[in-house]
């Protein structure tokens, strides 16, 4: 067992994430509102709001998927909406957290793999991520993927008393 609680010597089961995950999926999120800018939240979620978010992405037909390494989720993926028009329905955003231990264990890779074939299943167009910079091991991920670079917004986050700069990544399906 990891520092964090989670086996990270064993290979990954992916699978659906559902409402029976929001505890562990909270408090996976939470330890990056409380001590990174990687999320710009500044207040931890509970779990009943974890569970609300799983419900509005199954009520789209989008996937969240979770990482396990023996039995305890060491990570997750999911795909949002990219915007809220009609004309944006073929594009989405994605969205990726590691227990910290599983970071840099090829957890993220599978993970993130997986949620991107889904989308391909789901015939969407493209799929985008936000970065907010710097974050090395986020960028390497994308990029690893076959993600690009397309955009970067300077200082429109603020958290730990510092201005973020936010890039967007972008994979064509």
């Amino acid at each position: 067992m990891s520092e964090a609680g989670v086996a990270v010597s064993a290979a990954p089961v992916l699978r659906d994430a559902g409402t029976v995950d929001a505890e562990a999926l909270a408090a996976l999120y939470n330890h990056y509102v409380a001590h990174t800018a990687v999320t710009f939240e500044e207040t931890p979620v509970a779990p009943v709001d974890m569970a609300a978010r799983l419900a509005d992405n199954a009520a789209v037909g989008l996937p969240w998927l979770v990482a396990e390494c023996d039995g305890e989720i060491a990570g997750y993926a999911y795909a949002s909406k990219w915007k809220g028009r009609c004309a944006y329905r073929y594009a989405v955003e994605s969205t990726v957290y590691l227990q910290p231990a599983a970071v840099g264990r090829g957890v993220g890779s599978r993970l993130y793999g997986a949620l991107i074939d889904q989308l391909r299943e789901r015939r969407l167009h493209t799929v985008i991520g936000g970065i907010a910079l710097p974050n090395d091991a986020s960028v390497r991920l994308h990029e690893k993927l076959g993600f690009v670079k397309v955009a970067q917004f300077r200082q429109v986050g603020f958290k730990f008393g510092r201005w973020i700069d936010v890039g967007y990544w972008q994979l064509m399906l």
